[in-house]
């Protein structure tokens, strides 16, 4: 089962959604605003990216910009966890194996149900 990790209201969450649903696909939804994140979690996004999970473009980036780029490893780990509109999105898991970080079609044109 697939499981998808986002913000509900994000415009690419929705296309990403919007794609499984149409393809049906099913997966599970996980909430960041109502569930939240896990270090584990952090650092297994972090290793497929080979950089930090977070949308460098946005504006929750931008406000803690400074914090986030002068913090150590824990200091980036409690911000994310504690802002998770920094994370980029939408996570899409198989298992623990991450498929993609953000929405690409040719990876999501790629998963079979």
């Amino acid at each position: 089962m697939f499981k998808m990790y986002g913000i509900p209201n994000c415009d690419t969450v929705k296309k990403a959604r919007k794609d499984l649903e149409k393809r049906g696909i099913e997966y599970e939804f996980i909430d960041f605003k109502k569930v939240g994140v896990d270090k584990t979690s952090i650092e297994r996004w972090k290793n497929f990216v080979g950089d930090w999970p977070v949308n460098k473009k946005g504006r929750t980036f931008r406000q803690f910009k400074e914090a986030f780029e002068s913090g150590n490893d824990a200091a980036k780990i409690k911000l994310i966890t504690e802002n998770t509109s920094l994370i980029k999105r939408p996570i899409l898991e198989k298992g623990k194996s991450v498929l993609c970080l953000g929405y690409d079609v040719e990876v999501y044109n790629g998963i079979d149900g």
